[in-house]
């Protein structure tokens, strides 16, 4: 009796997966009933809007330079210019683009090798686990800024897809960390030994059993990692370390440094790119408090009071 009542059991998490567009609507609820999430929506939506529709939104294009060098505000600059005659408020909205793209790509792609690799890690035993133990640990130990900085110098004027291949290099190795403790915790957990037992794959049982578990910590790890993406971007074009024929947040910090800005009065050269770095990731971190209340029903809970 008790061998028939487990074989019903097992079948009971495979009554087929979930509707995904139902599964989406509840984690979007989810999130936007966060206040703070709310906020950190908006602003994600209002960087992207701007990224997606630059042309149509920016008064003029980015790199026409048949403007009076580096004039101050006033009714047709509403931000005033560059030392190269360049329109500040244009570039300000073409620059999202690069932050925006290198954000969600570099981001997307370190979250796919961290829960890849992390969920090898946790569910392994055994020499491949060392091995990925030994990586993994490799990657924590050695300072993320200097290799950075070692590795885009190396491949200086790669452009756009160097600055994302740097920051990916760099950014999966905490995530892969975190997923492989949380792994680790739901290997022994009574739903995977029933897989187990029935004769499933380990590769079935990690990205079918496990995988699903996982959901809210995956999401959070993406805006984590696209938050330091951005920041990181913004510090190697800074530095010089990227093309600087590119128009993003970063080359102009890198520009307005060059021409002595704030010697010369233009505070807004560093100060207006300067902003919109730092609200775009803390857009992605405000959106995290959201992400919290889909594994945590306590805070979900506590954020509608």
């Amino acid at each position: 009796m008790s061998t028939s009542t487990m074989i019903v059991k097992i079948p009971s998490g495979h009554d087929g997966p979930a509707n995904p567009f139902r599964v989406i609507t509840r984690a979007v609820a989810t999130i936007w009933s966060v206040p703070k999430a709310r906020i950190g929506v908006a602003l994600l939506l209002l960087f992207v809007i701007l990224a997606v529709f630059a042309p149509l939104i920016a008064p003029y294009s980015a790199t026409e330079n048949t403007f009076g060098r580096s004039e101050d505000m006033s009714a047709d600059h509403w931000l005033g210019t560059t030392a190269a005659g360049q329109d500040v408020l244009s570039q300000i909205i073409y620059g999202a683009r690069v932050s925006v793209f290198v954000g969600f790509t570099a981001g997307l792609l370190s979250t796919i090798i961290a829960v890849l690799i992390g969920l090898s890690w946790g569910y392994l035993r055994g020499f491949a686990a060392e091995v990925i133990n030994f990586v993994v640990n490799l990657f924590l130990v050695i300072p993320a800024l200097p290799l950075m900085i070692v590795i885009a110098a190396y491949l200086q004027n790669g452009g756009i897809g160097m600055i994302v291949l740097v920051v990916v290099i760099t950014g999966w190795a905490w995530g892969a960390r975190v997923l492989r403790s949380q792994t680790q915790s739901l290997r022994s957990r009574d739903f995977v030994t029933a897989a187990v037992f029935s004769g499933e794959s380990p590769a079935r049982i990690v990205f079918r059993e496990i995988l699903p578990n996982m959901t809210s910590l995956i999401v959070g790890s993406f805006f984590g990692a696209s938050t330091a993406a951005i920041l990181a971007e913004a510090g190697l074009e800074f530095l010089g370390l990227g093309d600087s024929t590119t128009v993003s947040w970063g080359t102009m910090l890198f520009w307005a440094q060059n021409s002595n800005a704030l010697l010369t009065g233009q505070w807004v050269l560093l100060f207006a790119p300067g902003l919109c770095i730092s609200l775009l990731a803390t857009s992605m971190s405000l959106i995290n408090f959201g992400v919290d209340g889909l594994s945590n029903p306590r805070l979900r809970e506590g954020s509608k009071r």
